[in-house]
């Protein structure tokens, strides 16, 4: 999957896979893997700088991560940037140079969270020739108004109002969404009244694709796991194992052998 046109077609035709991606390293090995496409997040604020929050991502950090990464992938997956917080509430133009930003750095289209008060800004982005992917449920950025990582449309009135919002999304011109963090029988609903791919987290199995983070889906984050999160690989126990055997072979001195000196 290389492009926005590749990803849309697979609506109905298969299960799409997306992982995130934050470094060029990480990339080189999504390229070789059968994942899909990739996302360049602000979690990089938390997952890579260990911020609280998503706040701390600029336009200017995401480029770069989307940078790295592109360089990385060399064109073989589809390849989306998130617009950092509040990227998308400062008018059309303030949105159309962070997306130019983004898209300059490689990235195939932008992500944003969220759509009431720029539909507006979706619109003139799309018109402008920026694929949009949108981002609905639990949206990291409006965390402070959510009360928390929580999950979301759990009400019937919560639930209908995401079916309106994700609605809204495709008639606004995005060419996926993403849902996080919500009931599986609500992400059913949405799916199935968009002709566009949905791409879920947290939302259940009835989507027409899935999303983890990359250290998340590797075991490569210890601490805390969100019960949405499986871990494909024991990354943490492989990288501590390995950690250890270079300090004990510096120690004892086998590291490095003649074979490894000049």
């Amino acid at each position: 999957m290389k492009s926005v046109l590749d990803f849309k077609a697979r609506k109905g035709k298969g299960r799409i896979s997306m992982s995130t991606a934050y470094a060029h390293w990480e990339a080189r090995f999504l390229a070789a893997s059968p994942v899909d496409c990739v996302l360049v997040g602000d979690s990089v604020a938390t997952v890579v700088d260990g911020e609280a929050t998503t706040f701390a991502a600029t336009p200017e950090i995401i480029a770069r991560h989307t940078a790295a990464v592109a360089r990385g992938l060399a064109g073989t997956k589809f390849l989306i940037a998130d617009f950092p917080y509040l990227a998308a509430r400062k008018g059309t133009t303030s949105a159309v140079e962070c997306a130019t930003l983004l898209m300059r750095a490689g990235a195939h289209a932008v992500k944003i969270e969220g759509i009431d008060g720029h539909e507006d800004v979706v619109r003139h982005l799309v018109q402008s020739g920026v694929p949009v992917i949108s981002h609905l449920g639990l949206t990291p950025q409006s965390v402070n108004a959510l009360g928390g990582y929580k999950v979301q449309g759990k009400t019937e009135t919560a639930a209908a109002d995401l079916l309106r919002q994700a609605r809204a999304t495709e008639a606004a011109g995005a060419s996926g969404l993403v849902i996080e963090c919500i009931p599986s029988e609500v992400a059913r609903e949405i799916t199935g009244a968009l002709s566009i791919p949905v791409i879920g987290i947290g939302a259940g199995p009835h989507t027409d694709g899935q999303v983890l983070v990359f250290h998340d889906m590797l075991g490569l984050n210890p601490g805390f796991t969100a019960k949405f999160v499986r871990p494909f690989a024991d990354g943490n126990k492989t990288v501590t194992s390995g950690l250890s055997s270079f300090a004990e072979a510096v120690a004892n001195g086998t590291f490095p052998s003649k074979k490894e000196s000049y």
